[in-house]
């Protein structure tokens, strides 16, 4: 089995000495480096790098400079999906952002584990867990999601976050461990 294949189920692999995993990361890089020098106002360059960056990109997306990832390929973007400046989404296992999703700045995805013991972290062993933010979910500034982590649909998490554990759906959450504080209701709606 490849350590890609691993990766892919979820297993520990050689995240570090891998050729073909260290080759592909550095083919992320170089295109999302081209990303972060294109011109704010270069629209159509700055769009066909991310669709050839990411593993598949909704209409009407926006991803501000600079954005950092693994690989790209594990990344689905949903439309009207919005990520503000210095996203890092460690795509080792994918990475899913739904539909009319709205990030802040400085937003963290991290599916990557490593062991816990040093010789086994210190021979390159990792495995990643899916990240999932469904539809029509706000997250503020400074926001950190964790391994294996779903955040429901409709829901926001608060700036400053750290989501170690399952959001549900249509909820305010915040805190270091994230939680749900309260639900959203219609007196939440501008105007009442």
């Amino acid at each position: 089995m490849t350590e890609r294949e691993k990766l892919e189920q979820g297993m520990w692999y050689d995240a570090n000495y891998d050729e073909e995993l260290c080759a592909a990361r550095v083919s992320a890089a170089e295109i999302t480096f081209d990303f972060n020098q294109t011109r704010p106002g270069d629209a159509e360059r700055r769009e066909e790098l991310l669709r050839k960056l990411l593993g598949s990109v909704g209409e009407n997306v926006e991803v501000l400079s600079p954005l950092q990832v693994d690989y790209g390929c594990n990344i689905s973007l949903g439309s009207w999906s919005f990520i503000n400046h210095g996203a890092y989404l460690m795509d080792c296992a994918p990475i899913s952002i739904g539909s009319h999703v709205f990030i802040g700045p400085n937003f963290g995805a991290y599916t990557a584990q490593h062991p816990l013991v040093a010789d086994e972290r210190n021979q390159g062993l990792e495995r990643a867990l899916p990240i999932t933010i469904e539809d029509d979910v706000w997250i503020g500034g400074d926001v950190k999601v964790m391994p294996g982590v779903t955040i429901g649909r409709g829901s926001v998490i608060g700036a400053g976050s750290l989501v170690t554990r399952d959001i549900p759906a249509g909820v305010i959450a915040r805190g270091v461990p994230c939680k749900p504080i309260r639900p959203i209701t219609d007196a939440d709606r501008v105007g009442k």
